[in-house]
């Protein structure tokens, strides 16, 4: 399964995905890489930032990025 079909399954799952669940999950190390391939394939996906605090207590910003729900992009990767 490709960097691209993962993103997609934990978005279709899980609603949303940012870097470190990537990261954590997956060993995807550059996912706003995969977004922007995914966005220029056209996937309708948006991005929201969400405040979280780091290890060293400040507050910080990070990216969510979420597949829209259009029917096409609805698709489930079940091949691999």
């Amino acid at each position: 399964m490709t960097q691209k079909e993962i993103t997609l399954r934990h978005m279709e799952r899980f609603t949303v995905i940012t870097t470190w669940d990537a990261f954590k999950d997956y060993g995807i190390m550059r996912l706003g890489s995969v977004i922007h391939i995914l966005r220029d394939e056209g996937y309708d996906i948006k991005t929201s930032m969400k405040s979280v605090t780091n290890r060293f207590g400040e507050k910080t910003a990070i990216a969510e990025y979420r597949l829209s729900n259009t029917i096409e992009q609805l698709r489930i990767f079940d091949n691999g």
